[in-house]
């Protein structure tokens, strides 16, 4: 079997998507918003979409940024990873 590499991104890569799965709480919402713009300044907040879980115990956020790149992407998965709300990023 042979070892696939991932597609390579250009950066900037606009429209790239961050999906966040946390607790359904309102707080998650506000971290969220808080990480991505201290990492990409003046995202479009309004594009955000927002998704319930069948039982409401989860909520998944996405959220378009332009990405910059890898040390950027890598910031903004730790920063979301330290909450403990937060489950898991995509």
């Amino acid at each position: 079997m042979s070892q696939q590499e991932p597609p390579k991104i250009e950066f900037p890569c606009e429209n790239y998507p961050i999906k966040v799965l946390g607790d359904a709480t309102p707080e998650l919402h506000t971290y969220v918003v808080e990480i991505m713009e201290r990492h990409a300044p003046g995202f479009d907040q309004t594009r955000i979409t927002v998704k319930e879980s069948s039982k409401g115990s989860f909520r998944s956020l996405t959220v378009w940024i332009t990405a910059t790149g890898v040390e950027q992407l890598t910031a903004i998965h730790e920063d979301l990873r330290v909450n403990r709300m937060i489950k898991m990023v995509m």
